[in-house]
C-alpha cells in the first residue's frame, strides 16, 4: 500500500514540475506589467489565497480548520512566514542586485538543501545511488544555464537565503502533512503568507502599488493566481505521499519545461541545448525514485528512502 501511495506522490510531483515550468514562463510576462515585483507577488498570492479560501468553503474543509490544535496552527503560520512571504521578498530583491540567470540557478539547488535537511529531520536516508543522483541533477542544472559570471555578493546571499528558507519550509510542511490535509496547508501558506506580504508593503509604504492600475494587470494577477493554486495543491499533495527528496528532485524538470515553452512560443524554435540536461535530469530522477525500489525487489531489502 505504501508503494502505491508513494507512486501517486511521484506522479503528483511530475504534475507539479509541469505546472511550475509553466508558472515560471508566464511570470516573466506578468512581472513586466508591474513596476514593483513585491507588489506583483503579493497580488498574485492574494489571488491564489482567495481561490483557495473558496475551495475549502466549497469542499467543506472548515470543519478541519476548527479541529486544528494550537500547535498545528503554529506550524501553519511558520510555513506561511518562511515559505509564503519572507523568501519571496528576499528572492525578488535579489533579482534587482544580480542576474536572473544567477538567481534562478541558485533557486534550482532547492533539492540539495532538502536532501541535507531531510535525513536529520525526516529520517529520509540516502544511499550511494541517491547521492550520486543528486550530483547528476546538479550537473544537469549547471549545463542547462549556469551564469557566465557570478556576483557572489549580497544579492546571491539573498537568493540563497530564500532557497534555504523554502527548503526548511518543505521539511516543516512534510511533518505537518502527516496530520493536516494538503489543501489546508496550501491555503494557510497562501492566505497567511499574503497577509505577511501586505504587512511588509504597509511597512515599506508601498501598499498602494498592490492595487491593479489596469485591466490587464488585474486579469494577469487572477490568472497567475489560479496557476499558483494548482502548484501549491499538487506540491503539498505530492509531499504528503512521497519522500521530500524525491519530490524536490523531480521539481528540477521545471527548468526544461520553461525552456521548451519559451522556445515554442517566444523564440519559435526548439531549444536544442536543453536536450542533454533534460535527459540527465530524467536519469537522475530515475535513480532517486525507482532504482532502489527495483533493487529491493531482487535482493529483498527495504527501500532506502521512506515517506
Amino acid at each position: 500500500m505504501l508503494n502505491k501511495i508513494q507512486n501517486n506522490g511521484i506522479v503528483l510531483a511530475f504534475i507539479t514540475a509541469l505546472i511550475s515550468g509553466f508558472a515560471v514562463f508566464v511570470n516573466k510576462f506578468g512581472v513586466g506589467l508591474w513596476a514593483n515585483a513585491s507588489a506583483y507577488t503579493t497580488a498574485k498570492n492574494l489571488s491564489a489565497a482567495v481561490f483557495l479560501t473558496t475551495i475549502i468553503l466549497l469542499i467543506g474543509k472548515i470543519s478541519e480548520l476548527r479541529l486544528l490544535s494550537k500547535k498545528q496552527w503554529v506550524k501553519l503560520l511558520i510555513i506561511a512566514f518562511i515559505g509564503g512571504s519572507v523568501p519571496f521578498l528576499l528572492f525578488f530583491k535579489s533579482l534587482t542586485l544580480i542576474s536572473a540567470t544567477e538567481a534562478a540557478f541558485i533557486h534550482k539547488t532547492l533539492f540539495i538543501w532538502v536532501g541535507i535537511l531531510a535525513y536529520p529531520f525526516l529520517k529520509e536516508r540516502l544511499g550511494t545511488i541517491q547521492i550520486f543522483a543528486l550530483f547528476v541533477l546538479l550537473f544537469a542544472i549547471y549545463i542547462s544555464g549556469a551564469p557566465a559570471q557570478w556576483s557572489l555578493g549580497i544579492g546571491s546571499a539573498m537568493a540563497l537565503g530564500a532557497t534555504i528558507l523554502w527548503a526548511i519550509e518543505t521539511i516543516i510542511a512534510k511533518r505537518a502533512l502527516v496530520e493536516i490535509s494538503a489543501t489546508i496547508v496550501a491555503w494557510a501558506r497562501m492566505f497567511f503568507g499574503s497577509l505577511f506580504l501586505i504587512l511588509w508593503l504597509l511597512f515599506a509604504g508601498e501598499i498602494a502599488s498592490v492595487i491593479p492600475t489596469s485591466l490587464s494587470q488585474g486579469l494577469w494577477a487572477i490568472a497567475v493566481g489560479a496557476v499558483l493554486v494548482g502548484y501549491v495543491i499538487s506540491w503539498y499533495s505530492a509531499l504528503q505521499k512521497a519522500p521530500a527528496i524525491m519530490v524536490s528532485s523531480i521539481l528540477v524538470l521545471a527548468v526544461p519545461i520553461t525552456a521548451m515553452l519559451d522556445g515554442a512560443i517566444v523564440q519559435h524554435a526548439f531549444p536544442i541545448k536543453i536536450i542533454d540536461p533534460f535527459v540527465l535530469m530524467l536519469f537522475g530522477i530515475f535513480l532517486i525514485t525507482k532504482f532502489e525500489y527495483l533493487y529491493s525487489k531482487f535482493v529483498g531489502q527495504k527501500e532506502v528512502l521512506s515517506a
